[in-house]
């Protein structure tokens, strides 16, 4: 199965903090996705990038944190015992433990959703188009749109290989 990306394009958020809501309704109460608000009033969605080199599913001893076919970094909340180590390693600072489940928690990219043939409910809830969800080769496709349109005076061209890394790592190049 293709791999696909959950992308978050920050110049176009408008901090209405519908992902936040519908991810705190869908996850009984614990959202996934955490709006936070700058000093100058920039709203930041922050939320699991699922890395193409994650560092937690690298660390974590009991091999809990696991990549499942559409490349969404999971938790098995039965394997994990909470050493934290994920937590530690995560650059955006991302999952958490939760008390409810006793086991570390984070975006799966709406798994249950996904079985069902849906896209995660931030991606299909998001007023703006903020959040996208998709193969690689459509994600690339919205980001050079956007950059065009949104930035005209940084135009050059970036190789395709900048952007997938751009992509998978959660921040893209602009």
């Amino acid at each position: 199965m293709e791999r696909k990306y959950l992308y978050l394009d920050y110049l176009t958020c408008i901090g209405c903090e519908t992902c936040e809501t519908v991810c705190d309704f869908i996850h009984g109460g614990n959202p996934h996705i955490r709006i936070y608000v700058t000093e100058n009033k920039q709203y930041l969605p922050i939320n699991c990038k699922h890395c193409d080199d994650a560092p937690c599913l690298r660390v974590c001893p009991t091999n809990a944190i696991y990549r499942d076919e559409d490349g969404a970094v999971r938790i098995a909340e039965n394997r994990c015992i909470g050493c934290l180590a994920c937590l530690q390693v995560c650059p955006y600072g991302v999952p958490f433990y939760s008390l409810k489940v006793k086991a570390i928690t984070k975006c799966d990219m709406c798994a249950e959703r996904r079985e069902e043939g849906l896209e995660p409910a931030c991606a299909e809830m998001c007023p703006a188009e903020a959040i996208q969800y998709g193969p690689l080769e459509m994600v690339l496709e919205l980001v050079n749109e956007r950059r065009a349109k949104n930035i005209p005076e940084h135009r050059r061209e970036i190789t395709k290989e900048e952007l997938r890394k751009s992509v998978s790592s959660g921040y893209v190049l602009l």
